[in-house]
């Protein structure tokens, strides 16, 4: 039986219309933002033939709402299987912190990985819009499996400040800093290759 993989992308939210009208007007489109080659577009090849990667095109990336992003997700949970492994990216990471203490998963997870995932609380200077996380992640660190907590120091999109809040509410989760990776952009994640390997080599 495959290993399988589950992807949850980034995206970005705001409080008003306005704004996300605004940020639209502002956006600069690139060639290569028209040819996507990023890590999450290669995962199911660099993984190889026995893992299996589903990645979800969740609603509304550009301008998300977490109840949205919930009813969409659920539809995704009658393909799931026991011990897969969960990646949230940016967005995506306090999509999963926030679904998985709010919720009970209907399969085992092995493990949890939240890559460049925004905390926010009251000393944040940004608004996660709906995405905005409970106080206590027990539940998540109950049923979350191994959680591992991947962040940049030069992240230009997520302060590396929101790490170590995750790192105080999920006190078992692993730390893995990174010194010049910025948000995750790049075509090749290496470590995080490794990392999902390595939780099935044991």
């Amino acid at each position: 039986m495959k290993k399988q993989v589950v992807v949850i992308h980034g995206g970005d939210t705001f409080d008003t219309y306005k704004e996300y009208l605004a940020f639209l007007k502002s956006y600069k489109l690139t060639l290569e933002k028209l040819q996507p080659n990023r890590w999450k577009d290669t995962l199911h090849k660099k993984l190889g033939r026995n893992f299996e990667v589903l990645s979800p095109k969740m609603p509304n990336s550009m301008n998300a709402k977490y109840r949205e992003w919930k009813v969409f997700f659920r539809k995704v949970l009658p393909f799931v299987k026991n011990y897969l492994v969960l990646v949230g990216s940016s967005l995506g990471g306090i999509f999963l912190a926030k679904y998985l203490s709010e919720n009970k998963f209907p399969k085992k997870i092995l493990a949890t990985f939240l890559i460049a995932a925004p905390y926010y609380d009251k000393d944040s200077n940004y608004s996660p819009g709906d995405f905005n996380l409970p106080k206590i992640l027990k539940k998540f660190q109950k049923q979350g499996g191994k959680i591992y907590l991947y962040h940049s120091k030069d992240d230009p999109v997520v302060p590396f400040v929101d790490l170590n809040k995750y790192a105080v509410a999920l006190p078992k989760a692993k730390t893995v800093v990174f010194k010049n990776r910025g948000h995750f952009s790049q075509s090749r994640f290496p470590e995080l290759i490794r990392g999902i390997k390595k939780l099935y080599s044991k």
